[in-house]
């Protein structure tokens, strides 16, 4: 038997990157998926975002694992379009036992540089669309007495990181609201837990914002963005690391695994937080 047989799991930013990571995940261990991602570009973001291309191919992938899967094109932000996409999800399969919150962007400014346009998509996708998934889904969750809810944060959920406030303020406030959430909903037998990813290799950090920010100047290398995870890390031999270790400690807490979790965060990151402090560049 395998530890998600006879789930359904709800997966936001699903097309591609962490995304498809827990989709394939989920529907291995026995779950059908229901996918929603924007499949858009929005503009404040450098990178190129997740299309429908990218959505057909995590669909692909899942129905070859011989699972059921829903795909829908929705935007976080929008509580009308995630009530939509839950309300689908239920008419297809009937029920849905799992949210994963995992859509999420990454852009770099100086606080004081920041555009309103920056901090607000920032806001709306990585903290606010992550409020209006789980308000969506709980009504259902609470008819049913029933339900698991894991949100992604970051390892920035837990400290700061030079040249991106609004994604720190994002991922810190996550936290909040996972623990508001696992309050709120433990009596009608809700869990909600949160994740809190080191340096994973996906599409919004594997581009040439984050090679440069790791190279120290401009015109860095995949190669110095690898390198310098590896300072990141405690760990032995661990530099950038595949989805699939965030995918594995979601499955553990949507499954009776962790039954009795609920309200915590779990830092997925190799060690980097045990790692002591240190000023690379000390000014006298």
């Amino acid at each position: 038997m395998s530890l998600l047989d006879g789930k359904v799991a709800l997966i936001t930013g699903g097309a591609r990157g962490q995304g498809r990571a827990h989709a394939i995940t989920s529907a291995r261990e026995g779950a059908d998926i229901i996918l929603v991602d924007i499949a858009d570009q929005i503009d404040s973001v450098p990178y190129a975002m997740g299309r429908a291309a990218d959505l057909a191919e995590t669909v692909r992938q899942v129905e070859a694992l011989d699972r059921r899967v829903l795909s829908i094109e929705a935007d976080v932000r929008s509580q009308q379009q995630m009530d939509d996409a839950v309300a689908k999800g239920i008419a297809e399969f009937g029920q849905i036992d799992i949210l994963i919150a995992n859509a999420g962007i990454w852009t770099q400014g100086a606080f004081w540089e920041l555009s309103e346009e920056a901090w607000d998509d920032m806001i709306g996708v990585n903290l606010t669309g992550v409020w209006k998934s789980a308000k969506a889904i709980a009504p259902h969750m609470i008819e049913r007495q029933t339900g698991s809810i894991v949100i992604t944060s970051s390892v920035n959920g837990l400290e700061p990181g030079a040249n991106y406030a609004h994604y720190v303020a994002a991922k810190h406030g996550v936290i909040g609201l996972m623990k508001n959430i696992a309050l709120e909903l433990a009596p009608h037998g809700i869990r909600c837990n949160s994740i809190n990813p080191g340096a994973i290799k996906t599409p919004m950090t594997d581009h040439q914002g984050a090679w440069d920010m790791f190279a120290g100047h401009p015109g860095g290398t995949a190669a110095d963005m690898m390198e310098g995870g590896y300072s990141f890390h405690a760990l032995k031999g661990m530099s950038f690391m595949p989805p699939q270790v965030i995918a594995d400690t979601a499955l553990y807490l949507n499954s009776n695994l962790a039954a009795a979790v609920t309200g915590v965060t779990i830092p997925v990151d190799a060690g980097h937080m045990i790692l002591p402090g240190f000023n690379h560049a000390p000014v006298k």
